[in-house]
């Protein structure tokens, strides 16, 4: 997903009584060893952390409270990596029915939790109800907040992200910009946060073929990750392959493929070599090797990015399928029409038991 789930912008700090502190003490330990689980591509066993979470606090907060809300969006954004995605909005729609219960409909938290269900409905595909969704939450955020709090830049981007990924680039452009503005005008010029409204900018630049003006807001992304991360930051390592997919959609090869080939090192040398943030880069390398015909060097990145996805997400995840589609469009290429036909054929099985 482009936008982030901001669990902690839920974490209301409102009055509990003295006898549920220690039950809070292991709810919120419950919930950081879950995140740790989380950034370690365990979702297994973050699920059972959240879900034993979301136990004490509905037994000890009460059903409305809003950690009980917290938890939910947790166990919903875990839900959603898993594929999961039933189970993930009844966790979503559960938790934005906490929040305007516990603080009101018009309440900015309660602009976020909408936007967290937007985002699964974005990506689902169910782009009218996303949109209605983001609308919504630009209105709450914007009554809430005012027009120029940063939270209005986040609810704008939503929205933009579900113009952007339906090609209506005319409509997300200035949405974007304006996101970009408020960020500069609220966080300052050297934000991460101001480095992540770049990229969109420059994405939807790229998307519409305009290169030239694209490469100065990916480059100022990029410059801002490291000053404020340092150079080797998995998100300089997502500034850097942006900046190389410009570069190869330009056909220069060559700058693409060093840049690709240093994000890849800063993911591996951060995460490790298996880790599931290593996906989207391993693709994108291997998408460089394929289109200059280095069909034996992309089979190897497309093989560790599928036995990624399996060690994660099981073996019957969309992402799987995907993974399965792009090795077997590559047998083709390579004239492998067998083994393509097999692979094809098991990514299709799982799409069928998905329906």
């Amino acid at each position: 997903m482009g936008t982030a789930h901001f669990l902690a912008s839920l974490g209301m700090a409102l009055a509990v009584p003295l006898a549920a502190i220690a039950q809070g003490d292991t709810w919120r330990s419950l919930t950081q060893k879950a995140e740790i689980l989380h950034q370690h591509g365990h979702y297994d066993d973050a699920v059972v952390a959240v879900t034993k979470a979301l136990q004490i606090a509905e037994r000890d907060l009460g059903p409305d409270h809003p950690d009980v809300a917290t938890t939910l969006n947790f166990l919903a954004l875990l839900r959603e990596t898993k594929g999961e995605y039933p189970a993930a909005e009844d966790a979503y729609k559960r938790a934005l029915a906490v929040m305007e219960r516990a603080l009101g409909p018009e309440h900015h938290s309660v602009a976020i939790a909408v936007g967290n269900l937007a985002e699964l409905y974005k990506t689902q595909g169910r782009y009218a109800a996303a949109e209605s969704l983001c609308q919504r939450a630009l209105e709450i955020a914007e009554g809430a907040l005012g027009p120029h709090h940063p939270n209005v830049a986040t609810s704008l981007n939503n929205l933009a992200g579900v113009h952007y990924v339906q090609g209506h680039f005319a409509a997300a452009e200035p949405l974007y910009e304006r996101a970009l503005s408020i960020r500069e005008r609220a966080l300052g010029p050297h934000n991460s946060a101001v480095a992540a409204s770049l990229n969109n900018l420059a994405a939807v630049h790229r998307a519409r073929g305009g290169y030239a003006a694209a490469e100065p807001l990916y480059q100022r992304s990029l410059a801002i990750a490291v000053k404020s991360l340092g150079p080797d930051h998995p998100a300089v390592a997502v500034a850097l392959n942006n900046l190389a997919e410009l570069h190869g959609a330009r056909g220069q090869y060559a700058e693409a493929e060093l840049l690709h080939q240093r994000s890849l090192a800063i993911l591996e040398d951060a995460l490790g070599p298996a880790h599931p943030d290593l996906d989207q880069s391993l693709n994108y390398l291997a998408e460089l090797y394929a289109a200059q015909e280095q069909y034996v060097a992309a089979e190897h990145l497309f093989r560790r990015s599928l036995a990624i996805r399996e060690k994660h997400l099981g073996p019957g995840h969309l992402a799987v399928a995907r993974a399965l589609d792009s090795i077997s469009r590559l047998y083709t290429l390579m004239g492998r029409l067998e083994d393509a036909r097999k692979l094809a054929d098991r990514a299709a099985k799982i799409r069928a038991r998905l329906r």
